[in-house]
């Protein structure tokens, strides 16, 4: 690596991310169904019909995980709680036995000397909330809050700091429009309200954190580089409304009280009933935002197809195993970005950044240069972009564990560590034993 601990700011956190249903192996502690449990049992939605059922055995095996945390040297972990773990149908009774699991979890980060870094929501809706229309009913951000009270009253006092929603943009957009996550709709008005929706959630949650004395409170949105694949107007339009799609909707919303006029366009009509009202409360303050990225994508304009008219186009840099083009340049781009035009000097963390590769255990070791290069050349750009005036206060990995990838199943790597699912058994790859060394000087 080319760099090392001491060439970013004292307090700087270096850790690693993790997301509940990819890794804790839902099977166990009687957590409720999700919709991701029924999108995976549906043909044709996830690779093989795997599910997260097992996943990595989290839930029994995180003292070993963490210990993993605590040997490379990083100073934080950022997990999410797992809604239906808490709540098995969404509303009403809760699972001791789930809020026990996080009590143990927590815990056990605090005495490895880990800041506990919680996302109130990864992507797993309870499945009887999902029978209701899920992120498309309007009811979604009081149940939501329900849960908020629930988890944040146990673990809250305890926690670093508190994500409301990870990536708004896949919750909505990607699972309702494009539908390749759960639910899997393809349905322009289910899109319209679950954007809207989304977000009045995350104000919900705000709210009754605050009203529970819960401090340090963010959100984590995900952020790509939309650029135009050629140099006609039409090229330069579409590559103009992704960014509004992708990201200017939701972090105009949350910072301005506003939505996009370009978006807004194409989605007026479909919107629900007062959502112009809700905006106030969407647009309060926060202490934190979370910033996810991975790579640039190139747009044109196709007036043959529906609103959006959105054509994507191959892009000329190397690519990782999930053919997304590596671009460090794009993550220093939205930090400085973001400070300039969205939060000012508001702390702002790299909550997600990480490359999956094919990656393969050799003589009990796995060998992947391509990702070290990639976290050397992204913590570069994160680097750069403090000394250009952001506010960047840490940087996790993305991801602790080869895990569950959603649709793509168990076939696509993120990890520094490498899991056998067949076995189990944890191998910290290359890049880990590279991070863990330049976290030493």
């Amino acid at each position: 690596m080319e760099f090392k601990r001491s060439d970013f700011p004292e307090g700087f956190i270096f850790g690693a991310a993790t997301a509940a249903y990819q890794i804790e192996g839902h099977k166990f502690g009687g957590a409720g169904p999700t919709h991701w449990d029924t999108f995976a049992a549906t043909p044709g939605n996830v690779v093989r019909q795997e599910d997260g059922a097992l996943a990595c055995d989290h839930y029994h095996r995180y003292a070993e995980d963490l210990d993993l945390l605590q040997a490379a040297g990083m100073d934080g972990y950022r997990f999410s709680t797992s809604w239906a773990r808490v709540m098995p149908e969404g509303r009403g009774a809760v699972n001791e036995e789930g809020l026990d699991y996080y009590d143990r979890l927590v815990d056990a980060m605090l005495e490895r000397g880990l800041q506990p870094f919680q996302t109130l929501y990864h992507w797993e809706m309870p499945a009887a909330l999902s029978d209701l229309g899920g992120w498309t009913n309007r009811d979604v951000a009081s149940w939501f809050g329900d849960f908020t009270d629930v988890i944040t009253r146990r673990l809250g006092d305890r926690v670093q700091a508190t994500a409301t929603i990870n990536e708004p943009w896949c919750v909505a957009f990607l699972s309702h429009f494009l539908g390749i996550h759960a639910p899997g709709h393809r349905d322009i008005r289910d899109t319209a309200r679950a954007m809207h929706h989304v977000l009045l959630a995350h104000a919900e949650a705000m709210e009754r954190m605050r009203a529970n004395g819960t401090k340090n409170l963010g959100v984590v949105l995900n952020f790509d580089r939309a650029v135009p694949a050629n140099d006609t107007p039409g090229a330069a339009q579409a590559a103009t409304l992704q960014d509004g799609i992708f990201n200017r909707w939701y972090i105009e919303a949350i910072t301005k009280g506003t939505y996009p006029a370009d978006v807004l366009e194409g989605l007026l009509q479909y919107m629900p009933k007062g959502w112009e009202e809700d905006l106030t409360r969407i647009n309060q303050p926060m202490d934190w935002l979370g910033v996810n990225y991975y790579t640039r994508n190139h747009y044109e304009r196709d007036d043959n197809i529906s609103w959006p008219h959105l054509k994507l186009a191959e892009g000329p840099l190397p690519k990782t195993q999930m053919g997304w083009e590596i671009y460090p340049e794009g993550l220093h781009y939205f930090l400085t970005r973001l400070a300039k035009d969205y939060v000012g000097d508001m702390p702002i963390y790299v909550t997600e950044n990480g490359m999956a590769w094919g990656d393969t255990v050799e003589n009990g070791a796995v060998f992947d240069p391509e990702r070290m290069a990639y976290v050397n050349d992204h913590m570069l750009a994160t680097k750069r972009a403090i000394e250009d005036g952001a506010n960047v206060k840490g940087f996790f990995y993305w991801s602790l564990l080869d895990n569950y990838e959603w649709a793509e199943g168990y076939e696509k790597r993120f990890g520094m560590v490498h899991v056998d699912f067949e076995t189990l058994k944890r191998t910290p790859k290359a890049t880990y034993h590279a991070l863990a060394n330049a976290l030493k000087g």
